[in-house]
């Protein structure tokens, strides 16, 4: 090996490309330059990392303007000029787009897993309707895309179209 080639271990880290407010709030549009999400457009909402943190909380209470977010250097990450402590990284910012989830990852997640609405329902502790809702237009909360992130691993195709949760219980 020469002194000049470069060597790769692990993944490659996440950089972004753009990043614009949506209007709605904590919400950004953003746009991947390396990373597993290359090329693809988000929307994350930033909200999980925001109201966790002492630090967003001139964000939280309006000292400082969420429409101000932009790229910091390289790409590395969510900054806001003239706030150097604010600063969100773009590996949470790609776990928060991994745990978004659109109608059409929902209605897919049902499909792949093979449950109608009355399943999916008893498995995510939601009412039926709010499974109809979630595979054609009203936006998915976090906690539903999270448990369905859960469930594609737990979800064991029986015999036929049923299907049933692993139990681990003794």
């Amino acid at each position: 090996m020469s002194g000049t080639e470069i060597v790769t271990v692990g993944r490659r880290l996440p950089k972004l490309a753009t990043a614009a407010p949506t209007g709605k709030p904590f919400t950004v549009d953003v746009t991947w330059a390396e990373g597993e999400r290359t090329g693809q457009t988000d929307t994350v909402n930033l909200a999980p990392v925001i109201f966790t943190f002492t630090i967003f909380r001139p964000l939280r209470d309006g000292t400082v303007s969420f429409g101000g977010v932009q790229i910091g250097e390289w790409g590395a990450a969510l900054v806001w000029e003239g706030y150097p402590d604010l600063e969100i990284g773009a590996e949470s910012v790609e776990e928060l787009a991994a745990e978004t989830m659109t109608n059409h990852d929902f209605a897919a997640f049902l499909k792949r897993n093979h449950l109608t609405l009355d399943a999916a329902a008893a498995h995510l502790g939601i009412a039926r309707r709010l499974v109809a809702y979630y595979a054609k237009e009203r936006e998915i909360p976090r906690y539903i895309a999270l448990a369905c992130r859960y469930l594609d691993g737990q979800i064991d195709k029986g015999p036929g179209d049923g299907s049933r949760v692993v139990s681990h219980a003794a």
